[in-house]
């Protein structure tokens, strides 16, 4: 059965995936293509924390009673994480590639340090407290994230 865990960090993946691809566009000097993957990977992590923040964090909170833990600290991040998307964004659009470098490579340690957290203790916690939501659970955010 697929979890909360496994969902989520594949998630992460695809988010990864995309991210990379803009680093490998910026390492073949097109410009375009970077910006083009960037697009994608700014939409899909974008829609990624906001169906945390729409369904999960709330669905968790309400089940656990714990609103100032985990699912606190991931929002913060989230917002340090939302900041240097856009500020990646603009030194892709103002063709600054060191500026983008610099910010990606911020944003990448923020991103790994964040899903290990989400990975290893917020995801498992949901998993044990939602167990007896999990197919519904998982149903919303697979429509959030996946709307096609």
């Amino acid at each position: 059965m697929t979890t909360i865990r496994t969902f989520m960090s594949d998630d992460h993946r695809r988010c990864d995936d995309y991210f990379a691809e803009a680093e490998q566009a910026l390492g073949n000097k097109n410009l375009e293509a970077a910006r083009a993957a960037f697009g994608h990977f700014r939409t899909a992590l974008r829609a990624h924390l906001e169906c945390e923040e729409k369904t999960l964090f709330p669905t968790f909170e309400a089940k656990t009673g714990m609103t100032m833990g985990p699912t606190q600290v991931m929002r913060m991040e989230h917002e340090q994480m939302r900041a240097l998307l856009d500020e990646a964004l603009g030194a892709l659009e103002a063709g600054d590639t060191d500026e983008y470098l610099g910010i990606a490579e911020s944003l990448l340690i923020m991103m790994q340090q964040h899903n290990m957290k989400e990975e290893n203790i917020l995801y498992p916690m949901c998993d044990q407290h939602l167990w007896a939501e999990l197919p519904a659970v998982l149903e919303r955010l697979e429509t959030e994230l996946c709307p096609e």
